[in-house]
């Protein structure tokens, strides 16, 4: 199974490593394919050193031990070529993800839970707890 991580959750699990996200976001590498976004690269980046700048080597950390591949995020995205979304910020991501054809998104972020799409399923790092482990 091929799953992206959104920003929220690699910001939780690489800042808080002892975290519940972070321990779903090992248990997640042990039996599937994680993938994660160029866009979502940059701006872990961006919010580290913006709110987190003392957790980078942390957040260094955490990247190096976790396997994953690169899903490169489209410069130029058409947004009538995907599902309809409230927060335009976050068609990088779910662009990268349809591009991607993974499985499942994970997010946080609320503005998902509207997108109506049948793949990738999007849902929040308790659902997938939930429903797969």
């Amino acid at each position: 199974m091929k799953i992206m991580l959104d920003t929220n959750i690699l910001i939780s699990a690489g800042v808080f490593p002892n975290s519940k996200v972070a321990r779903i976001v090992r248990m997640i590498a042990l039996d599937c394919n994680i993938v994660i976004s160029s866009y979502a690269i940059e701006e872990l980046w961006r919010v580290t050193d913006r709110k987190f700048p003392d957790r980078k080597p942390i957040i260094e950390r955490f990247l190096s031990e976790l396997t994953y591949e690169i899903a490169y995020t489209p410069t130029i995205i058409k947004v009538e070529d995907y599902p309809q979304i409230r927060d335009v910020a976050d068609y990088p991501i779910l662009a990268s993800a349809m591009n991607a054809d993974v499985d499942i998104l994970i997010s946080g972020d609320k503005d998902f839970g509207d997108v109506d799409c049948e793949r990738p399923k999007i849902m929040t790092i308790a659902k997938f707890e939930e429903q797969y482990l």
